[in-house]
């Protein structure tokens, strides 16, 4: 069978799928937008199952509710497994109500069943099985309850092929059955209501006989027919509540205990403050500097002995160098910064899974109200500390379009993770025992240029009020090392899988110009070499935020545009190839770079965090934001920003210094 999982938003649903289909999946993306696709085959069976997006209805409000109606109507669906949440059952309801109306059969999961005794809530199963006409299972995914034999059902087929209630009243229900008559398609019924609620998607399909029939319909009720039936739907849903639920008076939960902290209104943003200044401190701080401390030894052992090794087989001197000068010295600058990514990833994936991510949507949402922009925005900044593509993409579901413009143009001032491999390199050589407190700084200067940029592109784009922001807040959950580990390996390979591509042919790349005069002379000195030449002409653009003319500096930070990670890859490989006598230090043993000061250091991070992103991420704003005009004014105006900035840090630096010596 085909079985589609549907339900809301943090009603246990993804829990759940890793649950019944253990390893046996596949994460890609659905066609045409960057939203997760989960597939899997149930364990034990032969059942293949579909993890939709998370909906609250299948009115094609977002990208995600397009995604699951598209899906349930194309493709060959033999079940669906509806997740409700038992401690939500009212909000739940509603979109149960609109499958139901599918005419697809349904097997209804009543998750978090351990929580009802808690919270004071009792449920008739039996009559609430018989109102909905539907087999329902209570389970409890994070305790992995009646799981099993949610599976053994699916299994034997043992449930109800659902002969769907009416829920309406007599006149919009006579009208609906009157209309389904007309109707050519599968799935009649449910195309029938979004005729009556004027759903754009049916426009086309609505002819004369149909258009007749609702406007008798509309004259009939006096009012907008989209809340008719809405309202229909409540009262059912109100009455299938009084009869099968009991619900007393709630205790306060530990949600709400931990909310009435997290949530203050004066402690709120110290606190977040407070959490992501420890994030980046443990992830660039003493710890992620020892770990990068051990790789980097580790690879300058490999490198040696593979360079030892290559010379006794007799390998030329050009080809032992493209290997370790040009190969392990651009890929191995970046994976010694692996274990830090790791950290990072571990920290943001936790604060996901427990349920504070939403919190901080929640009450930044005024402050971003302010400044044009709504909660909605924050989603794609949080993505953006893994990486600017995804987080670019996932804007689309900022239904406002100026909103949407703003945050593809503001997502890229996070620091992502090709960019802390530079952070980190920087904040621990020049600023040692405060690499953890410099980092830090570095994202909070982030969020202060995004609100300054924010408030610039107000000016220009923003007319109106910024749309509403409408947000569920989920219960606090312990979180699942499991499926914390195993969503951080998923971004973990998929950073070795960009360093193994395109970091490695840009450092080919680079090891070739630099290697090599323009009458293509082998072994020449960098100075007199092809990068040296483009890079002398560069150097004029960067000497006001560095203080001196620098062309290896220039290149790397222009191959900022190809991979932020390339920054680091780049300025090893020349490094490395020149200064024979390197002590052995990632780059700044090499006399090369020796001109770096405080204030320098300081302003060339500034520049490659907040330059234009990685040409993956000007691909992905030139695809969102419509045309290439658009994507070059963001471009000019990030790198721009970027440079002023720089610039500004490194003067007022340099001249603070002064005054102190």
């Amino acid at each position: 069978m085909r079985i589609a999982l549907v339900g809301n938003q943090n009603s246990g649903k993804t829990t759940l799928f890793n649950l019944l289909t253990g390893n046996n999946q596949k994460i890609g993306n659905w066609p045409g937008v960057t939203i997760e696709k989960k597939v899997g085959i149930i364990r034990g069976t032969e059942h293949e199952i579909i993890d939709l997006p998370g909906v609250y209805s299948l009115s094609p409000y977002s990208s995600e509710e397009q995604i699951a109606r598209q899906f349930l109507f194309e493709e060959n669906i033999d079940l669906i497994l509806n997740v409700i949440d038992a401690t939500s059952i009212e909000r739940s309801l509603y979109l149960s109500t609109q499958l139901l109306e599918l005419k697809i059969p349904m097997l209804i999961a009543l998750n978090m069943t351990d929580l009802l005794e808690y919270r004071g809530i009792k449920i008739d199963l039996e009559l609430l099985m018989e109102r909905l006409d539907t087999t329902i299972l209570p389970i409890s995914a994070t305790k992995k309850t009646n799981v099993f034999n949610l599976i053994q059902t699916i299994k034997k087929q043992d449930y109800r092929k659902n002969n769907y209630t009416h829920i309406y009243d007599h006149v919009m229900e006579k009208t609906v059955q009157s209309i389904e008559e007309d109707i050519e398609l599968n799935h009649k019924r449910f195309i029938a209501i979004k005729m009556i609620e004027g759903d754009m998607s049916y426009e086309h399909y609505v002819t004369e006989p149909i258009l007749e029939k609702i406007q008798a319909l509309r004259k009939n009720y006096q009012r907008d027919l989209e809340q008719v039936i809405a309202d229909e739907r409540y009262r059912y849903i109100e009455y299938i509540r009084d009869e099968a639920i009991d619900a007393k008076l709630e205790k306060e939960t530990w949600t709400d205990k931990i909310d009435n902290v997290l949530l203050n209104r004066y402690l709120a943003i110290p606190i977040f403050v407070v959490i992501m200044f420890l994030i980046y401190y443990l992830a660039a701080g003493p710890v992620g500097g020892f770990t990068v401390d051990l790789v980097s030894g580790w690879m300058d052992s490999i490198k040696s002995w593979t360079f030892d090794t290559l010379i006794a087989l007799n390998a030329s001197e050009w080809s032992a160098s493209l290997v370790v000068d040009g190969i392990l010295a651009g890929v191995g600058a970046i994976l010694s910064f692996l274990p830090q990514l790791i950290i990072l990833f571990l920290l943001i994936s936790l604060l996901e899974t427990t349920g504070y991510m939403a919190r901080i949507a929640f009450f930044l949402d005024r402050l971003f109200q302010k400044l044009g922009l709504s909660g909605k925005s924050l989603i794609p900044f949080i993505i953006g500390s893994g990486c600017s593509v995804p987080a670019i993409m996932s804007a689309r579901t900022i239904p406002n379009e100026t909103e949407r413009k703003m945050t593809i143009m503001l997502t890229p001032f996070i620091p992502c993770s090709a960019k802390l491999p530079i952070v980190t390199l920087f904040a621990g050589y020049f600023f040692e025992e405060y690499a953890g407190l410099v980092s830090a700084s570095l994202y909070f200067l982030a969020i202060m240029i995004i609100i300054l940029s924010a408030l610039i592109l107000k000016r220009i784009f923003v007319k109106g009020k910024p749309s509403a922001f409408i947000l569920e807040l989920p219960h606090y959950k312990v979180p699942h090392m499991k499926f914390i580990i195993r969503d951080t390996y998923e971004k973990v390979k998929e950073f070795i899988h960009h360093a193994g591509s395109v970091i490695l042919l840009a450092s080919l790349i680079i090891w070739i110009l630099i290697s090599f005069s323009w009458p293509m002379t082998y072994g020449i000195h960098p100075d007199q070499s092809i990068l040296a030449s483009l890079g002398k002409v560069l150097a004029y653009i960067f000497y006001p935020m560095l203080g001196t003319l620098s062309w290896g500096t220039s290149v790397s930070a222009i191959q900022g545009l190809i991979a932020k990670e390339q920054v680091v890859a780049s300025m090893a490989i020349i490094a490395g190839l020149s200064e024979a006598n390197s002590d052995g230090l990632l780059i700044f043993g090499s006399q090369t770079f020796a001109f770096f000061t405080a204030p320098s250091a300081y302003a060339f991070m500034v520049f490659n965090l907040f330059s234009a992103p990685c040409f993956g991420s000007i691909g992905a704003m030139r695809q969102e934001l419509g045309t290439t005009k658009r994507m070059w004014v963001a471009v000019l105006f990030q790198t721009g920003l970027a440079w002023l900035l720089a610039v500004i840090i490194f003067q007022m630096g340099s001249l603070i210094g002064g005054l102190i010596s």
